[in-house]
């Protein structure tokens, strides 16, 4: 059977929608499906030299790019855009970037007012009006303030104070001494540090880095890990605003939460992380006021870097860029900017991208799959054999109230009160920024507004979102190899539907299914089978603890969870769905592949993917999803329906013995 589909692998493959060019035939199906289906690719592919990682995703979004500037630059000619429009904006943000010439002559200049406000706070009795100003504009502080559907009452919104601050992707790279790759990170973090202070005029750079660095190493000593934030239930802490300032006494919240815009607007706040607030008001009560104003000087200079002359902006690239990531060179100034328009006016933009990119018919058939896909979770819970009769009924009613999202949002974002000039990058970015944050305010005391998104049409990805019990899937993932309506529904259902599966299965994830179908943060599940479940979770677990794709540094089943719950269930249902789809028929052989075998290519295929080593790091550290090869193989060893569709048996390195795999779903 084997035999048969690799002889056939040539184009003519491609109307089962299958990259056959890239199968390596000397690696066996059995072993590592993976790598014997992208080998080639992994072998002849060259990571971007302005690339940390590349692969389908990455891909998709760099053929969306050209796509963007098209519509961006057609803005920019247009004799009729008027001042005010969305077009408008879009082309003077662009052409304020772009002017290259105009920022080199600035230099700093267009932060001297910002950086004066920081020197010039006289105690730290302004700290949490600083705070708050830099929280509008953009800048990271060690706290932020943001309103969001409230995970305990759905219907109303609420205020969230979490824990934040540092200038490294995660704290480990602060505390790791023992780590040799997270110590270097640590020593060049400092240089980089002193190096924009001191091209911002700071005659003491290097020690004022000194006491930068050590004051981010202790906000990272207090804060929770990535993993103990996926607790929704531990960082959910309700309190009233005299509850808060008991809490943290040396601290003026009855000023943050004025100078934030949410003062009395509000009867209490939800604390994400209330020991990490108790450090934070110890660590500013023992540190020296320059120190606080140096912090905050760096973490504006930080933030804005990209948007000055040349040398910030190959220093900030030396650093998040070279060091972190692994990259050789910065990407386009023209890339650059068509993500600077997508950060400030992403609807704007994905609305005229959808206007030319994104065909009716495309949407209609993503919702026949979303359909299947939702039919194949009603039949599996009801056939479940760990869950009993209590849960599968609370099951089937959050299942019922799923809300599907395609393509793009039903009421545009209405951009009125944005100001764009162009000849003023920073403020642009500013005002950007401050509207971002008043139209987050601003929903206080609102209905919840269930139109809105969370990504952007144009966006490569998909989501879900517990509280809204909402997944949505944005126009441009809804391409090859994910979906492709040239292609037979056998590699759309391993491709795309895997994907709808994937997101629908957030919500009965560890942390999904703690909420129920209106939203809220609620315990449906019997003790016996939540139990049962978790059992099954701890499997899932020390499974992909075990892959290591760098030596010493093992996927963290714990963080990693979520997604790989996602994948292994959106999987197993896509398959149901697969066929349901087929509607008791026998699936087509195309090119010497049936409909399984195109199936679980479909999956795998998704899933190419190539990293450098530090940006692998930085995945391991800071990444809820396994990387792609193990998102891939992972996931296909836990599938009974592989097994068979590759003769996959005893002694074959995709093998797992029936008591170890893990099926959910």
């Amino acid at each position: 059977m084997l035999t048969t589909f690799v002889s056939a692998a040539t184009a003519a493959a491609d109307r089962a929608g299958i990259d056959t060019q890239y199968i390596d035939p000397s690696v066996r199906v059995q072993d590592d499906f993976f790598t014997y289906l992208n080998g080639k690719w992994l072998k002849t592919t060259e990571i971007p030299a302005d690339r940390s990682s590349w692969g389908t995703f990455m891909k998709l979004r760099e053929d969306t790019q050209p796509q963007l500037l098209g519509i961006i630059e057609a803005d920019q000619k247009d004799p009729h855009k008027k001042a005010g429009t969305d077009a408008q904006k879009i082309a003077d943000l662009y052409t304020s970037f772009m002017d290259e010439k105009k920022l080199e002559t600035q230099g700093y200049k267009p932060l001297t007012g910002e950086l004066q406000r920081i020197r010039t706070l006289k105690d730290k009795k302004g700290v949490p009006d600083l705070i708050a100003h830099l929280s509008k504009i953009g800048v990271a502080t060690p706290y932020g303030i943001a309103v969001a559907q409230d995970a305990k009452a759905s219907t109303k919104y609420a205020t969230y104070i979490r824990q934040g601050g540092l200038g490294m992707p995660d704290r480990d790279y602060y505390l790791k001494a023992d780590d040799a790759r997270m110590a270097a990170a640590k020593a060049k973090y400092e240089q980089h540090v002193a190096k924009i202070l001191a091209l911002a005029g700071d005659k003491d750079a290097d020690a004022k880095a000194r006491a930068i660095v050590a004051f981010e190493t202790a906000l990272a000593k207090a804060q929770w890990t990535k993993v103990e934030l996926r607790d929704p239930n531990k960082s959910y802490n309700k309190m009233d605003v005299a509850q808060l300032a008991a809490l943290t006494p040396g601290y003026d919240w009855k000023a943050a939460l004025g100078a934030a815009g949410v003062g009395n607007r509000i009867d209490y706040v939800i604390v994400g992380q209330p020991s990490y607030l108790q450090g934070l008001d110890k660590l500013l009560a023992d540190t020296d006021l320059e120190t606080v104003k140096a912090y905050f000087q760096w973490q504006l200079l930080r933030e804005y870097a990209p948007y000055l002359s040349k040398a910030f902006v190959d220093a900030d690239f030396d650093f998040y860029g070279k060091t972190l990531t692994g990259a050789d060179v910065n990407r386009p100034r023209w890339k650059i900017g068509v993500s600077v328009v997508e950060g400030a006016l992403g609807e704007a933009l994905g609305r005229e991208y959808v206007a030319k990119y994104f065909p009716p018919e495309r949407k209609a058939r993503m919702e026949e799959l979303v359909k299947n896909v939702l039919a194949a979770y009603r039949e599996s819970i009801d056939q479940l054999d760990w869950m009993g009769p209590e849960t599968k009924k609370e099951a089937q009613a959050k299942l019922a109230k799923f809300t599907p999202k395609i393509g793009y949002p039903n009421k545009w974002r209405d951009y009125t009160r944005l100001s764009v000039r162009k000849d003023d990058l920073v403020g642009n970015v500013m005002r950007a920024a401050t509207f971002a944050y008043n139209r987050n305010i601003d929903k206080l005391g609102k209905p919840i507004d269930r139109e809105e998104w969370g990504m952007t049409p144009q966006t490569v990805n998909a989501y879900y979102n517990s509280r809204m019990n909402e997944i949505v899937f944005p126009a441009a993932i809804l391409q090859p190899p994910f979906f492709d309506a040239s292609a037979d529904d056998a590699v759309n259902y391993g491709g795309i539907g895997a994907v709808i599966g994937h997101e629908i299965g957030h919500g009965f994830d560890d942390k999904g299914s703690q909420s129920d179908g209106e939203g809220n943060l609620r315990n449906w599940w019997t003790q016996e089978d939540q139990a049962r479940f978790k059992a099954k979770t701890d499997m899932l677990v020390k499974q992909y603890e075990a892959f290591e794709p760098l030596p010493g540094y093992h996927v963290n089943g714990a963080l990693t969870l979520g997604e790989n719950i996602g994948d292994n269930s959106g999987l197993a249902i896509a398959y149901k769905a697969y066929k349901i789809s087929l509607h008791g028929q026998q699936a087509p052989v195309i090119d010497g592949l049936t409909g399984d075998q195109r199936f679980f290519m479909g999956w795998a295929q998704v899933w190419r993917s190539k990293m450098r080593e530090a940006q692998q790091i930085v995945q391991v550290k800071t990444d809820p999803h396994s990387p792609g090869q193990f998102r891939a193989n992972g996931t296909l060893r836990n599938q009974a329906a592989f097994y068979e569709a590759f003769g996959v048996k005893e002694g074959d390195k995709m093998y797992l013995p029936p008591e170890q795999r893990v099926t959910i779903w």
